[in-house]
């Protein structure tokens, strides 16, 4: 079979100067079309009678009613404001204008234009040297390191509100992440793995507890293996985290699958030669972890979590750390805060909401108890507070969407499964865990109220640099409508300008609707007006077209 791949090279030069010069050839097309409308008129002017049927339709405009007008503009506002609520609802459900995205897909290209710029464009850095924009590819999301428990908390929300809290591209997320995480390191799955990921693939929660129970009864009917260990502790996770409606029932369930053939030597040996089957253990040993710090025993979770990331130093992928800082800082032990801040806030290592604001709240929690707006205005920041409200702009400029949800300015909601770094989900996130943090250390939040709004002083716009960070992303609003419920007004960053068509057609509906209103109310007045206009028009239409034909029979002859 011959390649059809590839194309004849002549034929591709062919095909590129002639898509040139169509382009080209748009640019005078309205000039030519201009001039064949002339000579057209000019030369069908007396064999069409064009001059009586002009007058005829000044006659048959004179003997229109103000009914007809009525109608008209009636009729004109009634389709503009359709126009106008299709726009509304497209640019509130996709970020954009309908119109101008079909003239940009569509009809740009066939006038010869450049295509609008991709995502992947080249934007400047702090630097000015040139860097490509993040595509929507490059928004990676992240699994929520505090997320809630399912059977626990988010289907007790379910039951008392009625509301989904989980989006199904969320669950999705989580499905996969069990499937690769509690995976075997070999190629071929072993059989109780296929149970298991058929288990966590299964969309409806009482089908995923039956195939789990399903999953404990096969394992039960096979020998004490090394697989069939790490089987029934899979089993029983699933169970921990759907079907207990408590967290000390998924407490129990988590360490059931902990201590599940702990005594055997084939145990050791997988937990020695197979890396998925560690990061089993490590995700129900932090589970016990946050199960022991929602039930109070705070410092016995601090205890697990800090032996958890001795004991597996090189998973720091999981962010265990943000979860011990909650904790510190729900045992006020801001100095142990600080160190763990001074190990995880470096230059090299990935930012977070989480790590980017507690900075802040440190620094902010030493001046914030006498800060006073006006004292500030008058005598000027000194060093500490100068540094703090340096530390909130950094934190502002990460998240820009975190302050809302602090200061209560917007509502908040359960966390999702997954988070998107600097977008909606993970200040949502954020703000679900640390607002009492914040309202705890007194006048925190007056000064972050105080200073937030700043923040956008300093960073350049449009934002094309960042200040402190590279340029904000412009796939956050795409990802967090997926990872936040549809009840949830997502937080979008830089606010979107209403387009141009929105607004054209907002202002040609309500200009029909007044003309409309005014033709009912006084229809003797109105008629004489479009009479007027009309009349006006075809005149001023009547001299253009004569002087044309005029200079062009003078250039002709």
């Amino acid at each position: 079979m011959e390649d059809t791949t590839g194309s004849n090279p002549q034929s591709l030069g062919f095909t590129e100067k002639l898509k040139s010069w169509l382009s080209w050839s748009w640019t005078y097309v309205c000039f030519v079309w201009f001039g064949m409308v002339l000579i057209m008129v000019y030369v069908l002017w007396s064999p069409l009678k064009l001059q009586e049927t002009l007058t005829s339709a000044s006659v048959f405009l004179n003997t229109l009613t103000p009914k007809f007008y009525v109608a008209l503009t009636g009729t004109s506002s009634l389709i503009s404001g359709l126009i106008l609520i299709f726009e509304w609802w497209y640019f509130r459900k996709y970020g954009t204008s309908f119109i101008e995205q079909v003239s940009v897909s569509h009809l740009r290209p066939l006038l010869g234009g450049v295509e609008s710029s991709s995502t992947t464009g080249l934007f400047s850095s702090v630097n000015g040297e040139a860097e490509p924009r993040p595509s929507v590819s490059e928004c990676k999301v992240w699994r929520n390191p505090l997320n809630l428990f399912r059977g626990a908390e988010y289907n007790r929300y379910t039951w008392v509100t009625g509301k989904e809290p989980l989006t199904y591209y969320d669950m999705n997320l989580s499905a996969q992440d069990h499937q690769t995480f509690f995976t075997g390191d070999t190629q071929q799955l072993r059989p109780e793995d296929a149970v298991m990921q058929k288990a966590w693939r299964e969309r409806n929660p009482q089908a995923r507890i039956r195939a789990a129970y399903q999953a404990i009864e096969i394992n039960h009917e096979q020998t004490c293996s090394a697989g069939s260990v790490i089987f029934s502790k899979k089993s029983y996770v699933l169970l921990a985290e759907e079907e207990a409606t408590t967290i000390t029932e998924a407490e129990r369930l988590f360490k059931k699958a902990l201590t599940i053939g702990k005594e055997g030597f084939a145990y050791t040996v997988v937990l020695i030669y197979s890396g998925k089957d560690m990061n089993l253990l490590v995700y129900i040993k932090r589970r016990l972890a946050m199960c022991a710090r929602k039930l109070g025993r705070i410092k016995e979770a601090v205890k697990m979590m800090r032996d958890l990331m001795k004991e597996f130093p090189l998973l720091g992928m999981l962010n265990i750390h943000e979860n011990l800082l909650e904790a510190l800082l729900e045992l006020q032990a801001y100095a142990d805060v600080q160190a763990v801040l001074a190990k995880y806030d470096d230059i090299s290592l990935p930012k977070s909401a989480t790590i980017c604001y507690t900075s802040a709240l440190l620094k902010a929690r030493a001046v914030s108890d006498k800060f006073s707006p006006e004292a500030a205005s008058r005598r000027g920041l000194s060093t500490a507070e100068m540094n703090a409200v340096e530390a909130i702009h950094r934190a502002v400029e990460f998240n820009p969407h975190v302050p809302k949800y602090l200061l209560e300015m917007k509502s908040l909601i359960l966390p999702p499964e997954h988070i998107l770094k600097r977008g909606d989900s993970e200040a949502v996130a954020y703000a679900f865990f640390h607002l009492q943090h914040w309202k705890r250390a007194e006048g925190a939040l007056n000064l972050l109220h105080c200073t937030w709004e700043g923040t956008f002083r300093i960073i350049p716009y449009p934002l094309e640099k960042g200040h402190l960070f590279y340029p904000y992303p412009g796939c956050t609003e795409t990802a967090d409508r997926e990872l936040l419920p549809s009840f949830h007004e997502v937080s979008v960053y830089p606010k979107k300008e209403l387009p141009f068509f929105i607004l054209f057609t907002a202002g040609l509906c309500s200009f029909t609707a007044m003309l409309a209103m005014l033709t009912h109310q006084f229809p003797e007045l109105m008629g004489v007006f479009a009479k007027a206009k009309c009349l006006l028009f075809c005149s001023s239409y009547n001299c253009f077209t004569l002087d044309r034909l005029y200079n062009f029979h003078n250039i002709a002859w």
